[in-house]
């Protein structure tokens, strides 16, 4: 790519320098001049310096796709340059930043090295070193941080080729293979991405094991945090003690209400004691829930973004080593039997190739997933087992913490819902609105909102209420952002203008959601039994409606709306 925009501006030059010798009928040779050499190069210096500035608008296929922010720049040497984001979302890429400062690029069997010296890349196939030439990797970032990867040399490698639509300042992508991404086999331990194997002992707390581990891995290799499963276990509201078990509902409500995670050595496994005052060191913002198995799905997202967090029945004594379903000497599991799961783990990789004469009973396909287990280093691989694809409850339901953010993304969330997701709330129709008022505090902006997705493929569109007096003001609401979601699960949707609020004002956000399928679209928190004994009503002041035209008061039915706000602080003069 970078050569045919070389060659296009060489061209543009000549026709520059061509008018400055009148019209002529003759084809004729441009005498390359320190005329002609500074004409270039004070094109191609324009073209980089615009290119780099706004970046191109990228199309796919001759499709725009400007509204999704994806950047495309150009570096010094006419390189193509693409955001990671970009790269991850669209070509199916791997990234992975090291504290060295390299950083690797992956895609089905490629894999490009862009080294911390920052002045060549080196191209490998199936880990061995190819026969390309290295080539300039000159890794840069624009203002607001975002990396750009050249990729002009390998773009055909990663099953892509390219073309600058010069009128349109547009760059247009084209896939070259089948568009398939993923390699047969991915481990993440061999790239740095996974924690170290730890012991949940004799607690029942494999689904904290399992939902920080998998956590820990988001931003994985470039940052890496040990998180407390102790103060997740004992600080998530629900009343259940350590031996009780747990499951992702409650992992997911103790990370969306900020009540974590915290440092796992500010407050250690299995001493007895924790602190519930210790704040979050980072916020969720996303957690994709898959409610069925999408084997494509879960492998790219542990090559994209991280472990995935799963359940299986595991007929296997703690730490030990005997079991029908599990063999000891391979280290691998299969069940096909009627027991519901009751066991958490992380998904860290895969294995397409996978023996099936490997397990102890044989399933009727190779393949396994690589799961990270927590009952120490003892067990298995290192901690670690292969898991058969034909394993009746692996994968079942799945949790994919795919967005993970410092706690300087907003200042302040306004909540009624602390136990999260527990039930749901409808008018046995696909659609409803939902809302939930709030007071200000001083100098605040409305900056987003979050709520829970409860089935696939749901659309929302988002609004605000200012200065809320009772319900009817829930009639001039205005929209402020819609969209949809592919999956179930909790999101966050920041607005693309803060709104000021003034000092302690009263103001509404609403959620009109559509879920198809479903006749209780709505999250709520409510009465479950005794794991809910700590449910508080007071602290809400919810509404539902059908069509939002009349609304109904949500603690007149015993329970709390799953809508959360947020805001960050306002500089004044």
């Amino acid at each position: 790519m970078g050569k045919r925009i070389i060659l296009f501006l060489l061209i543009i030059a000549g026709v520059l320098i061509l008018t400055n010798y009148g019209m002529t009928p003759r084809r004729v040779g441009v005498v390359k001049n320190s005329t002609y050499d500074a004409a270039a190069d004070g094109i191609q210096a324009s073209v980089i310096e615009r290119a780099g500035t706004d970046g191109f608008d990228v199309l796919i296929e001759g499709r725009s796709l400007a509204d999704f922010d994806y950047g495309v720049r150009l570096g010094n040497n006419m390189e193509v340059c693409c955001s990671e984001k970009f790269l991850e979302d669209i070509v199916g890429c791997s990234i992975n930043n090291y504290n060295s400062g390299v950083v690797t690029v992956e895609r089905k069997d490629i894999k490009i090295v862009y080294s911390e010296t920052g002045d060549s890349a080196k191209v490998f196939h199936d880990d061995e070193p190819s026969d390309r030439v290295d080539f300039d990797g000159k890794v840069f970032e624009n203002d607001a941080g975002d990396k750009y990867l050249p990729v002009s040399s390998v773009l055909d490698d990663l099953g892509y080729e390219t073309e600058y639509i010069y009128s349109r300042r547009a760059m247009d992508f084209r896939c070259i293979d089948d568009g398939r991404f993923l390699p047969d086999q991915y481990d993440m331990r061999k790239r740095g991405r996974v924690t170290p194997v730890r012991d949940q002992g004799i607690y029942g707390t494999c689904w904290a094991f399992a939902s920080l581990g998998a956590l820990e891995t988001v931003l994985m290799p470039r940052e890496e945090i040990i998180y407390s499963v102790d103060h997740m276990s004992k600080n998530n509201d629900f009343s259940l003690d350590l031996s009780q078990g747990g499951e992702h509902g409650m992992s997911i409500s103790y990370l969306a209400s900020w009540h974590g995670p915290v440092l796992d050595k500010d407050d250690p496994y299995g001493d007895d004691t924790t602190d519930k005052d210790l704040p979050a060191v980072k916020h969720l913002e996303e957690a994709i829930i898959m409610k069925k198995r999408d084997d494509d799905t879960i492998k790219g997202a542990i090559f994209k973004y991280g472990g995935v967090e799963t359940s299986l029945y595991l007929e296997l004594p703690y730490g030990g080593n005997y079991s029908p379903y599990y063999n000891s000497e391979s280290f691998s599991y299969y069940y096909d039997g009627a027991e519901r799961p009751n066991h958490a783990v992380v998904l860290v990789g895969w294995d397409d190739h996978y023996p099936k004469e490997r397990f102890r009973k044989t399933p009727l396909h190779d393949g396994a997933y690589i799961c990270k287990n927590s009952w120490g280093d003892s067990f298995g691989d290192k901690g670690y087992f292969y898991v058969s694809y034909d394993d009746v409850n692996l994968c079942q339901e799945t949790v994919i913490y795919s967005k993970l953010s410092d706690t300087d993304d907003f200042d302040h969330i306004y909540q009624s819902d602390i136990l999260g997701w527990v039930g749901q709330m409808g008018f046995s129709q696909e659609s409803a609105y939902f809302a939930n008022c709030y007071t200000a505090g001083d100098k605040e902006n409305l900056s987003a909102v979050s709520f829970y997705a409860t089935g696939d493929d749901t659309t929302f569109s988002v609004y605000v209420v200012r200065h809320f007096k009772d319900k009817k003001s829930l009639n001039e609401r205005v929209l402020v952002g819609e969209g949809q979601t592919r999956y179930a699960g909790y999101y966050t949707v920041e607005f693309d203008e803060a709104i000021p609020l003034d000092d302690g004002e009263k103001f509404a956000v609403i959620v009109n959601i559509n879920t198809p399928g479903s006749e209780r679209p709505i999250a709520i928190e409510c009465d479950d039994g005794e794991r809910t004994r700590n449910l508080i009503l007071s602290d809400g002041e919810g509404y539902m409606s059908l069509y939002g035209e009349v609304w109904h008061k949500a603690e007149k039915s015993d329970c709390n709306i799953c809508l959360k706000a947020f805001t960050k602080n306002r500089d004044e003069e």
